[in-house]
């Protein structure tokens, strides 16, 4: 896309922040949005099936925002723009259904394309076996050039993100909401030493707040950009679970801490690896198991 069409794009997300696949209608047959400011919100209500009266503000809102000047925004708060139609945007999130329109970042864009990249997550309520568990594992792995991803919840996430950047490594956080608006407070200095020298993904525009469903939205692209997930303590009905899936659903490895037998955190991990994820306690066992697909 050009200039003016990805202007256009980020016009849509702007007023219309979904992923790729519930904005394919308006581009399979105007890929560069030339013609959808003059599209009637029949039609278009029609295209996303959605109500008469949503695609008439939608298209208002369009109309509006047509000519804002996103880029300079955006590049005055340093903040990078990666469309799906980008050479830098991640192959592997083109498998996903569901694949995010535009990635938001803060920080190295490169990292987006590290070579070897695995996410480290588990419950917002873990205690300080998780902490011990990620020291534990993250060296071997730093040591191979490895990024670790996470989303940056309170809990194994910060935990994992705090240790990886303490040991020198380099990690990508995945938050649900956009940047103006940081969730949870709590890592509002993580958030910082992340930006300025890691990297901060979103799919949504800044002014978008935290919202319950784009949690699990945002664990399609922890899985996505990982070549494996390993997951700490997490509860069997967990947030953290649904990663699982999307990680199994796109045959990535996925690797659980086995942990105490009377702690509910240690459940979700056993169950995993009663369904055949590797148990692992030590970094180099993960490489193992690469060494071994390699070959």
């Amino acid at each position: 896309m050009n200039k003016e069409s990805t202007q256009r794009l980020l016009a849509l997300h702007y007023v219309y922040p979904k992923p790729l696949n519930r904005l394919m209608p308006l581009l399979k047959d105007d890929p560069a949005l030339e013609f959808l400011h003059l599209r009637s919100p029949y039609d278009m209500a029609e295209q996303l099936q959605i109500p008469l009266p949503k695609a008439t503000l939608l298209k208002q809102s369009y109309i509006h925002h047509m000519h804002s000047p996103f880029h300079a925004i955006y590049e005055k708060s340093r903040i990078h723009i990666v469309t799906c139609f980008d050479p830098l945007y991640p192959p592997s999130l083109l498998e996903l259904i569901d694949p995010p329109a535009i990635l938001y970042l803060k920080g190295d864009p490169q990292l987006l394309n590290a070579k070897e990249k695995i996410a480290i997550i588990g419950s917002r309520k873990a205690q300080n076996y998780s902490e011990r568990a990620i020291k534990e594992l993250l060296p071997p792995l730093l040591a191979e050039g490895f990024v670790i991803i996470s989303g940056l919840a309170k809990g194994a996430d910060a935990m994992a993100h705090r240790q990886t950047i303490d040991l020198g490594g380099k990690t990508i956080a995945v938050i649900g909401s956009g940047f103006l608006h940081r969730y949870p407070k709590v890592n509002e200095e993580l958030f910082s030493l992340i930006e300025e020298t890691h990297l901060l993904v979103s799919e949504y525009p800044p002014y978008m707040t935290p919202r319950k469903w784009n949690f699990p939205m945002r664990n399609r692209i922890i899985s996505g950009l990982s070549k494996g997930v390993i997951v700490t303590q997490a509860e069997v009905k967990s947030g953290t679970l649904s990663t699982i899936e999307h990680a199994l659903d796109h045959g990535k490895e996925v690797f659980a801490v086995p942990g105490d037998i009377f702690s509910p955190l240690s459940t979700g991990p056993h169950k995993l690896i009663a369904e055949g994820a590797k148990p692992v306690w030590n970094g180099a066992q993960v490489l193992e198991e690469y060494r071994q697909l390699r070959s």
